[in-house]
């Protein structure tokens, strides 16, 4: 890994601190009790990775589960390996150290997939030559599809989720709120958005990709209220046109109980976008 020494020391956990705006969720699951039984049992195989601070502490760069982990458990120490990276390729290491969970949130991804961008256009990488592919230029968002499981479009999809409201944001992680349906909030203001989350909770509703779509063309053309989010909400929902037909007695089996129709449809159109990248890399698209 770039920029750090492969020895590892017993850092005290009460000099570590977390990465600042730390993007993902450490949490008390079942995967937690996982990771604290194995290391009462083996200690910590790999160590965290982190950075030295100006007043003698660490930063996590990767590790934040792990060193939760510990605390639970009671040790004072952890086995860490100090980096030299500089702060944007910290970046990149904290979020793709962290992409390798078998199970993210779509804010976990949409705020660590923005940090990582951003990382990336500072070190001056707006366009990179891909040493992979014949030395053709990337943009930034194709650097970043290039090592995740999500293609460049819906990269796109989960930044823009960042410009909802906190509200809505955990929505979506809740599946209260679709997250196509929610690319398309975010681009109302937040005042109008906070509407949208009003008639939500109120009338225990949230909107198709049409209704957002709507919303947002009304936000665009500034004709958007109270009264009309509440209107376009709250009318009989009409299906979003399918271009093809799928017997829902074929593929149910193949999602949780729980999924709505519209989860479903987002879901499908998620794994179409990852097959479509990974023919295009084989073939060069069609």
């Amino acid at each position: 890994m770039i920029g750090r020494s492969d020895k590892a020391i017993q850092i005290p956990i009460c000099k570590l601190e977390e990465f600042p705006n730390h993007p993902f969720k450490v949490k008390e699951d079942e995967s937690m009790y996982r990771l604290v039984e194995s290391i009462n049992q083996l200690g910590v195989i790999s160590p965290i990775i982190v950075s030295e601070c100006e007043d003698g502490k660490y930063r996590i760069i990767s590790g934040h589960r792990r060193k939760y982990a510990c605390e639970l458990i009671g040790l004072e120490t952890v086995p860490a390996i100090v980096s030299n990276a500089d702060s944007d390729t910290s970046v990149v290491m904290m979020v793709d150290s962290n992409f390798q969970r078998e199970t993210l949130l779509p804010s976990e991804k949409a705020k660590a997939y923005r940090m990582k961008h951003e990382a990336i256009i500072r070190r001056g990488f707006r366009n990179v030559l891909d040493q992979e592919s014949d030395g053709n230029l990337l943009s930034s968002r194709a650097v970043l599809a290039k090592k995740s499981p999500d293609s460049e479009t819906q990269i796109q999809r989960f930044m823009r989720l960042t410009f909802l409201t906190s509200e809505l944001l955990n929505m979506v992680d809740e599946r209260r709120l679709s997250l196509t349906a929610g690319v398309e909030i975010s681009y109302l203001s937040s005042q109008e958005q906070d509407w949208v989350a009003e008639v939500i909770n109120s009338e225990q509703i949230s909107p198709n990709l049409s209704q957002a779509k709507l919303l947002r063309e009304m936000s665009k053309d500034k004709t958007l209220d109270m009264e009309k989010v509440f209107t376009v909400m709250t009318e009989k929902k009409k299906a979003d046109r399918w271009n093809i037909s799928i017997p829902m007695n074929k593929i149910s089996r193949y999602f949780p109980k729980d999924f709505t129709p519209a989860e479903i449809e987002e879901s499908i159109f998620i794994l179409v976008e990852r097959w479509y990248k990974d023919y295009k890399r084989q073939h060069g698209g069609f």
